[in-house]
Order: structure tokens, then C-alpha cells, then sequence
């Protein structure tokens, strides 16, 4: 289930007609604003939310809310805004994806798809730009221990802390404490931010990783 909130009626209306068409999609409901995207959360609990951030209302507050209301909601950022810092301030607030308005419909087809199974989804060409403002690279290089970089290996690996905890012989309230760590480290606030800053860390030997194989750039 999909639901569509802009405050851009004839896109919204386009929107809800493609997808609407589409096998594997079921468009729930549509909103123009902040408080509607709240509500139709409250109501339908979709599966995914798309959300457009230059709407009436606080859209970073907005995500955050959804996540608090439905932590199963995955959201998809649809916008005009190419600013790096509105991209990291919405996957940290909670959105698994940030697609350009200036993408093709393939590749919010491709977000919506991406989140759907866990992953994060970011415009091809600008997740770079997002990944190299969120591992500081002007700045001194940050150093993991031993550790900290077998942990970051796994959570590319899309593991759980209980799976981390049982490959590395560890509690899963170890696992949790080297998380808190390294979300400091990286400058971050959750989950999807650390994992956001970690694929763009060289990492040695099996735990690194190029873009092009974990969705970033598709």
C-alpha cells in the first residue's frame, strides 16, 4: 500500500492515476499537506509514504512523527530540493529514500521497490554528494578500531544487532553500545544515517564495499 502527500494537486492526481494502473501497487490515499500525511497514517498504515518536504508544515518533523506512529512506514522523499543538508536532515529524521523531482518515474518506481525491501534509495548521481558530506572528507579521517569496522562490515550486510551478536560471539546490549559509538563517531542519529555514512567508508578487505553494488546509485 502507497500513499502520495504533495501540495502540488496536478502532480498528485498524476501520481495516484500511474501508480494506481500499476500490478503490485494499491494507492491508499493522497494528502497536500503535513497534518493529511499524519492522519492518512494513522488511518491506512501503508506500507510506503511518499512525501514531498516543500509543503505546509515541518516535513523533517512530519518524518519523524511517521516513524514514531508507524515504525513499519517506510518514507520516500519526493522533491524539488537538491540541498545536501535537506537530504541527510531527512534520512536521519527517518526516510529511507530521497528521490529528485527531476528523475524519471523509474526511479521513484525503483525508490518505492528499494525501501519496500529494506534498503535506501537516493537519486543516482546525487548519493554521492549525500555520502561525501556525511563522512566529512575535508576533515581529520575517522578511525574505527577493529571492532567497530567488523560491525560496520555486517550492518552492510543488512544484519541484525541479535545476528551481529551471535557471529561476533558478543550481547546483543555489546552490539547496541558499539552502535550508540559509532553514530557518534559518524555524526549521526539513527540506523539509516549510519548506514548512509558507513558505504562511503573504505573498509579493508571483504568488508568494503563499491556504491554501485548496494542500490545507491541505481
Amino acid at each position: 500500500m502507497v500513499a502520495f502527500v504533495d501540495d502540488h494537486p496536478t502532480l498528485l492526481e498524476g501520481l495516484k492515476a500511474i501508480f494506481g494502473r500499476r500490478n503490485g501497487y494499491k494507492v491508499v490515499a493522497t494528502g497536500g499537506c503535513c497534518d493529511e500525511a499524519l492522519d492518512i497514517v494513522s488511518k491506512f498504515k501503508p506500507d510506503v509514504v511518499v512525501l514531498d518536504l516543500n509543503m505546509p508544515g515541518n516535513a523533517f518533523e512530519c518524518i519523524k512523527s511517521i516513524r514514531k506512529a508507524s515504525g513499519e512506514t517506510k518514507i520516500v522523499a519526493f522533491t524539488a530540493s537538491s540541498g545536501i543538508n535537506h537530504a541527510i536532515e531527512a534520512l536521519q529524521a527517518g526516510a529511507s529514500g530521497y528521490v529528485l523531482k527531476g528523475s524519471s518515474l523509474d526511479s521513484l518506481t525503483d525508490a518505492i521497490d528499494a525501501v519496500l525491501t529494506g534498503d535506501t534509495y537516493i537519486t543516482k548521481g546525487f548519493a554521492t554528494k549525500v555520502i561525501a558530506a556525511l563522512t566529512h572528507p575535508q576533515g581529520a579521517p575517522i578511525k574505527l578500531s577493529a571492532r567497530e569496522e567488523q560491525i560496520v562490515a555486517l550492518l552492510l550486510e543488512s544484519r541484525t544487532n541479535r545476528e551481529m551478536a551471535k557471529q561476533l560471539h558478543l550481547s546483543e546490549k555489546t552490539i547496541k553500545n558499539y552502535m550508540t559509538l559509532l553514530m557518534q563517531k559518524l555524526k549521526v542519529r539513527n540506523r539509516v544515517g549510519l548506514v548512509m555514512a558507513a558505504r562511503g567508508m573504505p573498509l579493508p578487505g571483504s568488508a568494503s564495499r563499491d556504491l554501485d553494488r548496494i542500490g545507491l546509485l541505481n
